[in-house]
């Protein structure tokens, strides 16, 4: 089986850390279990080292955006941030699909809340400018992400890793979004994700790494890579009831419209 992994960081520094860099790891991926995957930037510099390592691979892609998190590293204006957002992903060279990640992230209690909306709210006109998808980040702020999204009825999007309740699924499906899950949705405390899977369509999920963070069960706690789309593949289609196989070129045939690809 082959998967689609809507949503990896192969540029990470953690696989030169840990794995003397990516490359091999893909070679090897692209050749056994991997369709297609996007390389999701975060900030200026992260959305370079994606293209760039796209550019390597045929059947990778890019997401380019401003993570929440990453806000704190820009020193200089978000007019001028958006801007040099803007001409990487109309660069045709820079295999964009979508623009991502962006939200919002409250899980540190020195969080710039008010910027961090601006950011969100800044990237979703631009999406909606550029009729662009988007790649949405939700940490511990269901309910602004959730009026941000409402403000923008004309963008389609994901919720990345998603984590919310089923009925925050259910709105956003009903708003015409995907939902994505990643290997959370494997753990075994991972109650709320499970719900949230089985509340929904599965027309409506795509399935991601995250990588290298957020490795399933049972290799939980170590690099990740999209050859672990095995255990969250297997527990989705748990889930629905349906064969492994169907959940792959189900979700793979889903992620491949939502992308356009």
């Amino acid at each position: 089986m082959r998967y689609f992994d809507s949503h990896a960081h192969y540029y990470d520094e953690r696989f030169l850390e840990e794995a003397e860099g990516a490359d091999k790891i893909l070679d090897t991926l692209f050749d056994t279990s991997l369709s297609y995957t996007v390389n999701v930037g975060t900030r200026y510099e992260t959305c370079l080292a994606a293209v760039a390592q796209a550019r390597k691979y045929p059947r990778m892609y890019t997401a380019l955006g401003i993570h929440p998190g990453d806000i704190r590293f820009i020193d200089y204006s978000m007019e001028r941030a958006l801007e040099e957002l803007r001409a990487l992903i109309l660069d045709p060279k820079s295999k964009c699909v979508a623009l991502g990640e962006i939200g919002l992230d409250y899980h540190y209690p020195d969080t710039d809340k008010a910027r961090q909306a601006e950011y969100f709210r800044a990237q979703m006109k631009m999406a909606e400018k550029l009729n662009l998808p988007v790649v949405i980040h939700d940490r511990e702020a269901h309910e602004d992400v959730m009026n941000i999204v409402r403000e923008f009825p004309s963008v389609r999007g994901v919720m990345h890793s998603f984590s919310g309740s089923s009925e925050m699924a259910r709105e956003l499906v009903s708003l015409g979004y995907f939902v994505s899950f990643s290997g959370t949705l494997t753990f075994t405390n991972a109650r709320r994700p499970k719900e949230a899977c089985a509340a929904i369509p599965i027309e409506n999920i795509l399935i991601e790494t995250d990588c290298p963070y957020l490795a399933p069960h049972p290799v939980r706690g170590t690099l990740n890579h999209s050859g672990n789309l095995v255990y969250t593949n297997r527990m989705l289609a748990e889930i629905k009831g349906i064969s492994e196989e169907d959940a792959a070129l189900i979700t793979e045939k889903n992620a491949k419209g939502f992308f356009r690809i």
